[in-house]
């Protein structure tokens, strides 16, 4: 991957992915789409999947082997999730403290107010996922977005955005700059 000079302010890009334990509620994914809105996390993508066997086996694939491998595919292929490209500065570790531990029980001991802690039911079907650093996110959102270009968001759509002003339009679920009104009709 070519490497992109960013601003030392630049926004910083995440997958964050609700899965279906959540999707097949829609107060639950209501609630985490209006927590990611209320955090100031920027909706740079947004889409609704059904993730087949094979493509949650390749995701995956770094934990093959493990006793939770098999559950943990088969969930995720259960039905429909949706996938997220967050921005923020200090997406990653924002999002991730957001979500709250892996492990629901910790969780909810831990960080009750967190997504996981409020609606994660178990290990597995802990309501969400999301990037644990830069080189995981780049790695994942081409999987989920592959017609997405990082390098272009960067140079195009990231000074726009984090320079202000920013309107989310909520008919498309995802932010964009706001386009300023030039001088009018003398």
């Amino acid at each position: 991957m070519t490497s992109i000079l960013r601003s030392p302010h630049a926004l910083q890009l995440t997958l964050a992915l609700i899965k279906p334990d959540a999707v097949a509620h829609p107060l639950i994914l209501e609630a985490v789409h209006q927590q990611i809105l209320s955090n100031k996390f920027l909706i740079v993508r947004m889409r609704e999947l059904l993730w087949r066997k094979e493509d949650c086996q390749r995701f995956y694939h770094e934990h093959e082997g493990r006793f939770f491998y098999q559950r943990l595919v088969e969930f995720m292929a259960s039905g429909p999730i949706r996938a997220y490209i967050l921005a923020r500065q200090d997406a990653i570790q924002l999002w991730r403290k957001l979500m709250g531990p892996t492990r629901v029980f910790r969780a909810r001991h831990i960080a009750p107010d967190s997504i996981r802690g409020s609606f994660g039911l178990t290990d597995t079907r802990n309501t969400t996922h999301g990037s644990d650093s830069a080189v995981s996110a780049s790695r994942e959102i081409a999987v989920f977005f592959p017609d997405f270009s990082e390098q272009r968001w960067y140079e195009e759509e990231e000074p726009q955005l984090r320079c202000g002003p920013v309107h989310y339009c909520p008919e498309g679920g995802i932010h964009c700059a706001a386009k300023t009104e030039g001088p009018g009709p003398a």
